[in-house]
């Protein structure tokens, strides 16, 4: 199985708003978000991905097809260090779930952006829990910290760690 980690070039925005659709109607059951009177969800931050260059979109493709994506930026809510990134959006498609192909994407995207990490997670979105405290434990060989959040910022778990002090 080839698993690629790919920049989103301008051109293929149309392709990551597509899969957005999909991630949060697989977030519907959690969140109680509605779609809009086109039916659609929609997100408002994504055209920032090409315009900021704190942010970054990236596609993940297995065996060549579109298999998700994930979105990393800096916004942070826990670090003060201006340069700790985290991941915004993160969705791999439900047939390539528990294949390890999430793993995979979240440890290339962490050394891709070695410094200080904060990894967010609803306080409903357990699964997500789940896959994050996994992935984050096994990536920093259990070298992170957790935070519960509950403020008007944010209500949910933060796994923070350093990727660049790692074995």
């Amino acid at each position: 199985m080839k698993i690629e980690v790919v920049k989103a070039t301008q051109e293929q925005k149309s392709v990551l708003c597509n899969l957005m659709e999909l991630y949060q109607y697989d977030l519907s059951e959690i969140e109680a978000k509605d779609v809009d009177a086109c039916g659609l969800f929609g997100y408002r931050y994504l055209d920032y991905y090409w315009t900021e260059p704190e942010r970054h979109p990236f596609l993940v493709k297995v065996d060549d097809k579109l298999a998700g994506f994930v979105l990393v930026n800096q916004h942070i809510y826990l670090h003060r260090d201006n340069h700790a990134m985290s991941i915004a959006e993160f969705f791999i498609l439900k047939k390539c779930r528990s294949q390890g192909i999430g793993e995979q994407v979240a440890t290339e995207i962490f050394d891709q952006f070695p410094g200080n990490w904060e990894v967010r997670q609803t306080a409903l979105n357990l699964g997500a829990q789940a896959f994050w405290s996994k992935v984050i434990s096994q990536y920093t060989k259990g070298a992170f910290h957790e935070v519960f959040l509950n403020d008007h910022r944010w209500h949910g778990l933060i796994k923070t760690f350093n990727s660049s002090e790692l074995e």
